[in-house]
């Protein structure tokens, strides 16, 4: 099943956006480490390159990613021009706002604070810890922060203690996810509305892929022997493993779909990253044309 993400809102957010980017210095995008091309916006990038804005990139949710996959990722950013890179964990993103702020000064250099504050928009797609960063870095609780995509829904401006002007976006998909392993990948790490795909499906998806990245950790996770099983006889070994048995010797399917990815996103699987820079192994599945799927409650109007 193709998977497809874009809300009402988002249409009329690329609107605001692209209106703001007139109005700011640079933009600040943050990217979910586990992901990070595949996080990456392209009609933020179509925007950003038209106004000549550079970037600072933020690998987010480092904390979750294998760390030297991270580092590989860092090393390709920094080959695109006009672009610096951050890589940020919970346990240390506190301290780690100064060098933030530093960042963005460098690159751009002209604004010198004072009357020429930086200003800087801050973008990215739902739930790639936007918000939490937004608090981090003025230091108090403005922006709400909540644990599924789609809570922010309207931009605020903000002035932060070092007198940068931030620019909050709400976070912004792109009309067409072109291909079913993004789709996938994007719902498995908490990106996609919960109304917008199957967690079966993607619990389906999700032991296939770690059956071939992750072997040995889902083979004790979730006392597999054979991971050349297909993913789908691998989630029903994974299910009654754990007990979720139905009257009948039905396995609870969507109760071991939600353990599997919940297991995922909170790294119980370990520092799991879902793409490397430049590597053929990563390469798209076979696509199929869909129709664009949304919440029923977030149709444009």
């Amino acid at each position: 099943m193709a998977i497809q993400w874009f809300p009402g809102h988002m249409n009329k957010a690329k609107k605001q956006i692209a209106d703001t980017m007139a109005k700011v210095d640079m933009v600040i995008e943050v990217l979910d480490a586990r992901l990070p091309q595949i996080t990456t916006n392209p009609l933020i990038h179509e925007l950003r390159v038209h106004r000549q804005r550079p970037s600072l990139k933020v690998l987010n949710k480092a904390d979750l990613a294998d760390p030297k996959v991270t580092a590989a990722w860092v090393q390709f950013f920094k080959q695109e021009a006009n672009t610096a890179v951050i890589t940020l964990e919970e346990a240390t993103k506190a301290r780690d706002m100064g060098k933030l702020l530093k960042l963005c000064r460098e690159l751009v250099p002209h604004r010198t604070g004072g009357e020429k504050p930086v200003r800087a928009m801050i973008l990215g797609v739902p739930n790639v810890g936007k918000s939490t960063l937004i608090n981090h870095l003025a230091k108090r609780k403005l922006a709400k922060v909540a644990d599924t995509p789609g809570v922010t829904q309207s931009q605020q401006r903000i002035e932060l203690p070092d007198s940068t002007i931030l620019v909050d976006t709400p976070g912004m998909m792109w009309p067409k996810i072109a291909s079913n392993n993004h789709g996938y990948k994007l719902a498995l790490s908490g990106t996609i509305g919960r109304n917008a795909f199957d967690a079966v499906d993607v619990a389906w998806y999700a032991m296939g892929w770690l059956a071939l990245h992750a072997p040995s950790t889902i083979a004790t996770r979730y006392k597999l022997k054979d991971l050349s099983q297909p993913g789908d006889v691998l989630f029903e070994q994974a299910g009654r493993a754990m007990g979720y048995i139905l009257p009948g010797n039905r396995l609870d399917e969507q109760k071991t779909a939600e353990r599997i990815l919940t297991d995922f996103r909170a790294a119980t699987l370990g520092r799991i990253s879902l793409e490397r820079p430049n590597d053929p192994l990563d390469m798209d599945l076979g696509e199929e044309e869909d129709a664009t799927v949304q919440d029923e409650a977030d149709q444009p109007d």
